[in-house]
């Protein structure tokens, strides 16, 4: 067998199959490229879902991780230590908020949102203990958490879990009349993506998201933005609320706050919101270690200069002209997104989006499908205009064989 053969026969036989890779096996990575295990080159357009904003071994992030490992990697929060006030007051600061608290993994930051929320709820805005409720987005996708895929409308993320976590409604994603009717005096928050990243990089009707903010703001109920995928410059801005002059209450961040090379995750809001903990009543061992802060702390300056934003954008406009140039010429339905983000509807016909995928392979590209015949684009934002041309003639030769 093949070096990649005995790898993934390998894997196949001692882990859990819940994930159905791609037949490659990566070995390095530099930039927006992966080489496999044989020695072949692939463009990666998928960043590890926004993780790699930065690229692949980007030299700042490595070099700030190389000399954090040479000091300390972790305290836990027993103890203080020298990086953590500068990257919970650098990360308040990009926010425009006041206070951070951090954990690890995405879906930590939601189960932590959660948690704020409803214990916002009983202390500050007085419901009745036990009655909580927080209304969510129907196709959303906040993680994978036993709670979280309880109100999750996935049947694949969600069939044989129960029994589920109760207290969360359900509306249609961009419905503002919907979200209205849902809420009662018991709604302590409404949970939204900005942009639905795994339900196919769904980009909500204009005015929504003010709509959500002013809905909430009126009823006094928490606007939480789960930015994720979604921010930390994946679609033009730092934050995707950006692109409608929206702020909310918090933000949920992760995976590029990690810079690709260590899980971050972090809920930033108001010293009024998360005031609300004290001692002992939440936390993680990890969470704001200093490996991890001296990580983030290097991608927040990276933000500071508007230089990556600025290129999504731009490299985004070029993106979407070119996907949609296929758009209507019957091999693609719909293109949607925003920014260096993309979502693109194949036509059943040309074959599922991973069939779509693993030709995309064959031709040393690497992107991921959702939903039936969805693919989703999503390179890093250091990639080259070259490269991403380059990417997008490979699409068109597979949507044209």
């Amino acid at each position: 067998m093949s070096a990649t053969e005995t790898a993934i026969a390998s894997a196949e036989a001692h882990s859990a199959h819940n994930y159905h890779p791609l037949p490659v096996v990566v070995a390095s990575a530099e930039g927006a490229w992966m080489t496999d295990v044989e020695g072949r080159r692939y463009l990666d357009l998928l960043a590890g879902y926004s993780a790699l904003n930065f690229g692949h071994g980007n030299r700042r992030l490595i070099d700030a991780a190389k000399a954090q490992l040479e000091r300390v990697t972790l305290t836990s929060r027993a103890f203080h230590h020298d990086r953590f006030a500068d990257f919970c007051t650098g990360l308040a600061e990009l926010c425009s908020m006041e206070m951070v608290l951090p954990m690890n993994t995405g879906a930590e930051a939601v189960e932590t949102a959660v948690k704020t929320a409803r214990k916002w709820g009983y202390r500050v805005k007085g419901v009745p203990d036990g009655m909580a409720k927080i209304i969510v987005a129907s196709d959303n996708f906040h993680g994978r958490t036993t709670t979280i895929i309880s109100f999750s409308t996935d049947p694949e993320a969600r069939a044989d879990y129960g029994p589920y976590t109760p207290g969360f409604e359900i509306v249609p994603y961009g419905d503002l009349t919907a979200l209205r009717e849902a809420m009662t005096e018991n709604t302590v928050a409404v949970l939204i993506e900005p942009i639905q990243g795994e339900a196919g990089v769904l980009v909500p009707p204009a005015g929504y998201l003010p709509g959500v903010r002013e809905l909430t703001r009126e009823r006094n109920v928490l606007f939480i933005a789960d930015e994720i995928q979604s921010g930390l410059g994946r679609t033009g801005k730092t934050f995707a609320l950006e692109h409608e002059g929206v702020v909310p209450d918090m933000y949920l961040l992760g995976k590029a706050l990690g810079g690709g090379v260590v899980p971050v995750s972090a809920v930033v809001s108001s010293a009024d919101i998360l005031g609300v903990f004290k001692p002992g009543e939440h936390g993680s061992t990890f969470g704001g270690n200093p490996l991890a802060c001296a990580v983030a702390l290097e991608v927040i300056a990276m933000l500071r200069t508007g230089e990556y934003q600025e290129r999504a954008a731009e490299l985004g406009d070029h993106l979407h002209r070119e996907l949609g140039l296929l758009a209507g010429g019957g091999a693609v339905e719909t293109v949607r997104g925003r920014g260096l983000w993309a979502g693109v509807d194949i036509a059943p016909a040309l074959g599922t989006g991973r069939e779509i995928s693993e030709r995309l392979m064959e031709e040393r590209v690497l992107v991921k499908d959702t939903h039936g015949s969805t693919i989703r684009i999503a390179p890093p934002l250091v990639i080259s205009k070259e490269d991403l041309d380059w990417g997008l003639d490979r699409l068109r030769t597979v949507l044209s064989a």
